[in-house]
């Protein structure tokens, strides 16, 4: 197989990778539907979400322990996950008379996703030894679109079964996965890589800049997740206390995540010129402050506000996405990078289940219109540890 130019490498990952990632919320977007198929089911928006995560982070350990994107090809590992999340994601649409197994296939989907995202990263960094972090932008940023996309299927497919979001996701996963596999070999700076060890990449924390990259990261994952899970909810409650405004709940849940994809791609290139601490540290308080004023804008009477204030938080929530990965890569130990982002990103995956749930919980508990103060937590914390880093 002849090998593309790095220069038409790029868009062919970037491309492939939200194809396959539109997988991720698949669920989320069609959740309305399906809860009619599960009347009795409690928590499914909590528990739909969280176990794609907790699949993710337990697919992520096993690949990882088991060096499967180092001892084979990280374009055929691609290809077969792909597919098989295309195949979990249309098990979906079958006639499942338990709650249980629909949970099950979206944790395979997650398991899959694996496979997807982390190898994606992987594959870019076998062709772009330099620029990674523009690269990394890029490549958050199709995760991030991908992850809004469903939504923006469901505005379409408005008219039709639900059944039809979940087949066009599952035909874009197969057309991404193919796409890698005939179009992308194996990069020029791939190397064998040392097998999964979870002591050894706890080494990492020694050292307080890769520790403060990382806490960073986790703040912004208890944050990020959450807001996109329950983002819809956000709008259905707005329209229900509002009934004048008639927010298109899906077109603007996609238009909302999917603003973050170019706020990646923005922060991987503004990060060139002005460092890529800097504007994660900028995204992240201002993430945060959309969090501390959320009800404001929750209870405003302006739909332009609202939504104007939905796209900042959008826009902020991801733009230090790409940029933690890049700190955390630079300041991890050089022989124990993968096993230490490995690591560092199942941490950070596990982090967004307890923030889930915790918010899941907590509606049931108090006015949903100062519910997601609550989220300000993660960017307050990582912001200290970044600024203790900073000033130490």
């Amino acid at each position: 197989m002849k090998a593309t130019k790095p220069t038409g490498i790029l868009p062919i990952i970037v491309i492939s990778q939200f194809l396959c990632t539109s997988l991720w919320f698949a669920g989320n977007a069609v959740l309305s539907d399906i809860v009619k198929n599960f009347p009795l089911a409690q928590n499914l928006l909590a528990n739909l979400t969280s176990m794609v995560q907790f699949g993710f982070i337990t697919g992520t350990l096993v690949f990882a322990f088991f060096a499967i994107s180092d001892i084979f090809s990280p374009s055929k590992v691609f290809f077969v996950c792909g597919i098989a999340a295309a195949l979990f994601n249309l098990a979906i649409c079958l006639q499942l008379a338990d709650v249980r197994l629909l949970l099950l296939f979206r944790f395979l989907t997650g398991f899959m996703l694996a496979g997807i995202y982390p190898v994606g990263m992987k594959i870019a960094s076998d062709y772009f030894k330099d620029g990674l972090g523009k690269s990394l932008g890029f490549l958050v940023g199709a995760l991030v679109l991908g992850t809004a996309f469903p939504h923006l299927l469901k505005t379409f497919t408005a008219n039709f079964p639900w059944k039809y979001v979940i087949y066009a996701t599952s035909i874009l996963s197969v057309i991404g996965a193919c796409a890698i596999f005939f179009l992308v070999p194996d990069g020029p700076f791939r190397k064998p890589g040392q097998k999964f060890d979870f002591c050894s990449s706890l080494s990492g924390f020694k050292n307080a800049g890769f520790r403060s990259a990382a806490f960073g990261y986790f703040g912004h994952m208890w944050e990020l997740y959450t807001f996109w899970a329950f983002l819809p909810a956000m709008l259905l409650h707005y329209n229900s206390v509002h009934p004048t405004a008639q927010l298109n709940i899906p077109l603007f849940s996609f238009l909302v995540i999917g603003s973050g994809g170019v706020s990646c791609m923005a922060g991987g290139l503004l990060s060139q010129k002005f460092g890529a601490k800097r504007i994660a540290m900028i995204a992240l308080a201002i993430s945060g402050l959309c969090c501390l004023l959320s009800p404001i804008f929750l209870f405003s009477h302006s739909v332009y506000a609202l939504l104007i204030f939905l796209f900042i938080w959008g826009l902020s929530g991801t733009a230090d996405s790409p940029l933690f990965s890049s700190l955390i890569a630079k300041n991890a130990p050089e022989a124990l990078r993968g096993t230490s982002l490995t690591l560092v990103n199942c941490i950070g995956f596990a982090i967004t289940i307890v923030s889930i749930q915790v918010i899941n919980m907590l509606s049931k508990e108090m006015n949903s219109h100062y519910l997601y103060m609550v989220l300000a937590i993660g960017p307050i914390l990582g912001l200290l540890a970044l600024f203790k880093k900073q000033h130490s």
